[in-house]
């Protein structure tokens, strides 16, 4: 019998409210971000006088950022342009100068944050509160069986870091300073970890019934919808994000840590500590924060919804998809190449079926040694000094928001696609859509037993848990196109 919450009348009034909400935030967010008047200048002297996002200034030098330059901006990024187009000497010295800009930012942004730890060193509880929440951690792996594989390596990075006296993550020479310098603060970890992804992901059920796409790109309404929230976070004091910053932060409702470290990276590497952690925490509390929201916005007769067996896809389909996928984007959306390209290499070695020994490597030893060094990198970059600060608490609470409305974002866009096919979908497997892979597509197909142990969703929901990764990918790729100059 359905709860009270899901009868229809108060499930559109829910919906309501929330897109009365969104479109609040939308509207401040775009007064903010609207005006470039002389009389703003003061204002911007004062970090919290509006909800302007630092950053948008400076792009083609104005506020007020036109569809046209935004498509524009994108158009020049592309491999079909920069294919045709011959650049001059001076389109180089440029690019030159810039990136060697954006390294001396980079750079300035770090011997900051450490000489602000020289200046305010951290109080002894402060360490004893982040070695309780490292306990905690691991409790919630062990005891209640919270994707382990991540949680506890993190866990102990956690209690390892905050050790007093260990200097484990004292640079140069803690241990976990040199793992996290060596593969996590370079980008290095996150493509090895793709690369695993490639080699242990099935895109059959996606090659199978191409629509589950549109679920994985619904499911990036969360990523998109956080930029709004950075600018209404920009009001509270104490905390001034830049669009940078802001298009890091939303990378984190894709629940995809190895794109998260990536992007963070590229735009945001002052945010990069604690974005990593908000965005493995949530990977790996999918099974916990995922079923309410399902429940909430579904019905029964919905989540009984039985879908018929997927077609059988063929080797030679299978093979030439990674080449495919890499072909497009190389000639779309290069900045999403290095993510993107890594997933189809190992998925292509997986299933070109003559090098069987490579394909076994990537998908165990490797993929595990690496997943141990890069959650312990993570788990050492939750201190206090990182951790307990207001950015820091505003990123965790977008992630959160964020990865709630990508779930949402999916869920609704299945029930929006029921309108219109003839063989129902059942809406269950939009939550899929983020790119925890496969732990979003275990939830959904839970889920969907609990309430007919005989229906198995676990294969359908593949389908739209593989985009998923696509879409985050592609979705990091247009931020760094975009901001990442």
């Amino acid at each position: 019998m359905d709860t009270e919450l899901n009868k229809k009348n108060n499930k559109f009034k829910y919906l309501r409210i929330t897109a009365g909400i969104c479109l609040i935030a939308l509207v401040l967010s775009f007064v903010g971000c609207g005006k470039s008047d002389s009389s703003s200048s003061s204002a911007k002297s004062s970090s919290h006088s509006s909800t302007i996002i630092k950053g948008t200034e400076d792009w083609n030098g104005k506020y007020d950022i036109s569809v046209k330059d935004f498509f524009a901006n994108i158009w020049y990024n592309t491999g079909i342009y920069q294919m045709i187009h011959a650049t001059t000497a001076e389109e180089a010295k440029q690019a030159a100068e810039q990136a060697e800009l954006v390294e001396s930012l980079k750079e300035a942004q770090i011997e900051a944050a450490e000489q602000d730890l020289l200046d305010h060193p951290v109080a002894g509880w402060k360490n004893l509160i982040m070695l309780a929440i490292g306990f905690l951690i691991v409790y919630l792996a062990v005891a209640k069986g919270f994707e382990p594989l991540l949680l506890i390596p993190i866990g102990f990075g956690t209690i390892l870091v905050n050790i007093p006296g260990a200097g484990m993550g004292d640079a140069p020479h803690g241990m976990l300073s040199i793992i996290y310098n060596a593969g996590v603060g370079n980008e290095f970890f996150p493509m090895l970890i793709f690369m695993g992804i490639g080699a242990m992901t099935d895109f059959g059920p996606l090659i199978a019934n191409p629509k589950m796409a549109l679920l994985g790109g619904a499911a990036q309404l969360g990523v998109f919808a956080t930029l709004f929230g950075v600018a209404l976070l920009n009001f509270i004091p104490g905390i001034d994000y830049t669009i940078k910053d802001a298009a890091a932060i939303a990378i984190i409702g894709g629940a995809d840590g190895p794109t998260s470290i990536y992007v963070s990276a590229k735009l945001a590497p002052n945010l990069m500590a604690v974005i990593a952690v908000a965005a493995y925490s949530y990977m790996a509390l999918v099974p916990m924060i995922q079923p309410p929201i399902m429940k909430l916005l579904t019905t029964k007769k919905e989540r009984q919804i039985k879908m018929k067996q997927l077609r059988v896809v063929s080797k030679a389909e299978k093979t030439l998809f990674p080449l495919m996928l890499l072909i497009v984007t190389a000639l779309l959306l290069p900045p999403a190449a290095p993510l993107i390209g890594m997933l189809a290499f190992g998925n292509f070695v997986k299933q070109c079926g003559v090098v069987e020994r490579l394909s076994k490597t990537m998908e165990n030893e490797l993929m595990n040694i690496v997943s141990i060094l890069l959650s312990l990198g993570v788990g050492s970059q939750m201190t206090p000094e990182k951790i307990m600060r207001p950015e820091a608490l505003g990123i965790i609470l977008l992630g959160l928001l964020a990865f709630c409305i990508a779930t949402a974002g999916g869920l609704i866009m299945a029930k929006i696609m029921n309108l219109f096919l003839k063989e129902k979908i059942n809406p269950l497997i939009g939550s899929a859509g983020v790119s925890a892979v496969p732990m979003a597509a275990r939830v959904a197909n839970k889920v969907g037993m609990s309430e007919d142990p005989t229906n198995f969703l676990l294969m359908h929901a593949m389908g739209p848990n593989v985009s998923g990764v696509i879409g985050t990918a592609i979705a990091a790729g247009v931020f760094i196109a975009t901001y990442g100059h």
